[in-house]
């Protein structure tokens, strides 16, 4: 429970309306996008200004009450639970695109603007923002950055990070700092600015972005390969590379989500496939059909087993639409979701798919597999029933060996959902315990009371660590 004191000064700092304890805005904010997962703040806010954001972490420093800053709270990692109480900060009032500089293929934002808005805008001028997770249509540029959010175009162009060139933020203790610019070389120093891109609001409270645009593609076609050979997929992913084709989109979906996705999106899809390749390439006309026709050859001679190219641009769009609709597809099937992500890298993307498969059947659940081929960023998606306790738990289980796997494969746990509170457990299987060290070292520097999202990221408990065996 808050300090009677503590509601009055944050109440005269936000004005009427922009502070709430009430049990239902308690419950709409005791939750994210990850499921399972809840716990009540003691109070939600509003900030419009980065004063007031400044003034109120001065009050909650004073008090020692933790803060949760928050977007539309749709990361998968249990990012935005408040599980040691404290304060939610929503930052939707925060939504302005403050300026959009020609002259400098720049933008800057606030923290609240929802993602493919901004997206649409500055596309409306002419200009490029790559970065588009699948939540785009609901998520904000603030929790983009705090989660370093992928999406199907980061093999060609990258993640967030690569696009933040600038930030304006908060600390624990009220005071504002300021990173970056409009600058493309700035080594004055620690690069702050890529250090708080990904640190899921862990150590500072982001209110104001500088993001890098780019001009647009001139052209772009869009492709299906399919497969009845799953080595097959994969080793076309690792060839496209191999002959230094970098497709814009080079999309994994298996015999299971195929299945999902053409009933769900009605698409037609041959339901007989190991695996699905999306393919979209973009760039000048020429070099655009250039690539398709390479990748086409590749795919062929990898033995897919059909290989078509959308015939327009609407057909193409439905294309990836149906691809960004996977979670949703599976989200019917039963009660509980739960979408995770594991990176390898791409030349694994087969043995990783198949140890899930095993994996899968070993603690026998549903899992199936989507994902960015490109970069190796597979998405295993269980569906169970929550109610179900001891099919979660073989649930739980079963992924605690798939992020094992993938590090045995030379990968990572996590490629863009964040470690949050779901992966905290797991992060010292990756980094080992000097990384963890050097991490709770840079938190301790940035926020010394452990007041910014409490809980996330470090592990109350340690695992078995994972045995690597690197030949």
């Amino acid at each position: 429970m808050l300090q009677e004191e503590v509601k009055q000064k944050l109440t005269a700092i936000l004005g009427p309306g922009r502070f709430k304890d009430d049990p239902q805005s308690l419950v709409t904010h005791s939750y994210d996008g990850t499921p399972m997962l809840q716990s009540l703040p003691d109070a939600v806010i509003y900030p419009e200004r980065t004063a007031q954001v400044s003034e109120v972490m001065k009050v909650l420093s004073e008090y020692q009450v933790p803060l949760i800053s928050r977007g539309s709270g749709t990361n998968l990692c249990g990012g935005t639970v408040p599980v040691e109480g404290g304060i939610v900060m929503v930052m939707h009032r925060m939504n302005r695109i403050l300026e959009v500089d020609m002259e400098n293929l720049t933008a800057i934002v606030q923290p609240g603007l929802n993602t493919k808005e901004f997206i649409l805008h500055v596309e409306s001028l002419g200009l490029f923002y790559p970065p588009d997770p699948s939540s785009m249509s609901i998520s904000t540029i603030g929790g983009n950055i705090a989660e370093c959010s992928g999406g199907l175009r980061g093999l060609k162009y990258g993640t967030t990070k690569d696009y933040v060139i600038g930030l304006e933020a908060v600390l624990a203790s009220g005071e504002v700092i300021r990173t970056g610019g409009k600058l493309m070389k700035d080594v004055a120093g620690y690069d702050l600015t890529k250090l708080l891109v990904g640190s899921e609001g862990t150590l500072a409270v982001i209110t104001e972005a500088t993001l890098k645009l780019i001009p647009p593609p001139k052209a772009k076609k869009t492709m299906l390969a399919m497969y009845k050979d799953l080595y097959g997929a994969a080793r076309t992913v690792s060839k496209i590379i191999e002959n230094q084709i970098i497709p814009a989109t080079l999309e994994f979906l298996d015999n299971s989500t195929i299945r999902v996705v053409d009933d769900f999106a009605k698409l037609g899809l041959p339901l007989d496939m190991e695996a699905i390749l999306l393919i979209e390439q973009d760039g000048d006309p020429e070099a655009v059909e250039r690539d398709i026709a390479l990748i086409e050859s590749i795919c062929r001679s990898e033995n897919a087993d059909r290989v078509e190219v959308a015939a327009s641009e609407e057909e193409a769009l439905k294309l990836l639409t149906a691809r960004r609709s996977a979670f949703t597809a599976l989200a019917r099937l039963r009660p509980t979701t739960i979408l995770e992500d594991a990176t390898v890298p791409r030349s694994k993307i087969a043995d990783m798919v198949m140890e899930i498969n095993r994996i899968a059947k070993k603690h026998q659940v549903t899992i199936c597999t989507f994902g960015h081929a490109g970069d190796g960023n597979l998405h295993p998606t269980a569906t169970t029933d929550a109610r179900d306790a001891e099919e979660v738990h073989r649930v739980e289980a079963a992924f605690a060996e798939i992020f094992e796997a993938a590090i045995k494969l030379g990968g990572t746990i996590t490629g863009e959902h964040g470690v949050g509170l779901v992966k905290a457990p797991f992060l010292e299987w990756k980094v080992g315990a000097a990384g963890i060290q050097v991490m709770k070292g840079i938190k301790q520097a940035f926020d010394p009371l452990n007041l910014l999202n409490p809980g996330k990221v470090f592990a109350k408990e340690s695992r078995k660590r994972v045995v690597i065996d690197r030949g």
